[in-house]
């Protein structure tokens, strides 16, 4: 669940570090302004349209930072951390391998060898979209549903519970 207090100070987070107002958000990723000071209030939780609308305009904001405050804003700085190596790692030689080998520990599958001659599994890249996609897999495979909500057009609801 979305601690809403926490979301908020993300959010704000967010329009300083692109300088903006929060009628300028709402408007660069299609909300109306009205839906955003309600979030800011505490009035209303995020919808998950409206977390997919800020991680698709702002591809920074990464997915698990915004939703539970884990991680680290902006998304970049994770990668940049990524490709610092240790100076030990860039002062010992390179070892080829013999290609012709046939024991287990050989095999070059999915291995790449990068410029300092580390070999490396590079990481599968996944979009925000599959990272959510796949916790709402996640959290259906552990949840139990307790009501089903169907939201109209003229503003009426019907909401559908399990009978006990």
């Amino acid at each position: 669940m979305v601690n809403t207090d926490e979301f908020t100070k993300r959010l704000e987070n967010i329009f300083d570090f692109y300088g903006l107002t929060a009628s300028s958000f709402a408007d660069k990723i299609g909300v109306q302004r009205s839906s955003l000071s309600h979030l800011l209030s505490g009035r209303n939780k995020p919808s998950l349209d409206f977390v997919m609308k800020v991680i698709e305009v702002f591809p920074e904001v990464d997915l698990y930072w915004i939703l539970n405050g884990k991680g680290t804003f902006p998304k970049t700085e994770i990668q940049e951390e990524k490709k610092v190596e240790s100076p030990s790692a860039l002062s010992q030689p390179v070892q080829k391998r013999n290609s012709t080998s046939d024991d287990l520990f050989s095999s070059s599958e999915n291995i790449e060898e990068t410029k300092n001659g580390v070999n490396e599994i590079p990481e599968e890249k996944k979009s925000n979209t599959q990272v959510l996609e796949e916790t709402l897999i996640n959290s259906i495979n552990t949840s139990t549903i307790d009501a089903i909500v169907i939201f109209y057009a003229d503003g009426t609801f019907t909401k559908y519970t399990q009978k006990k």
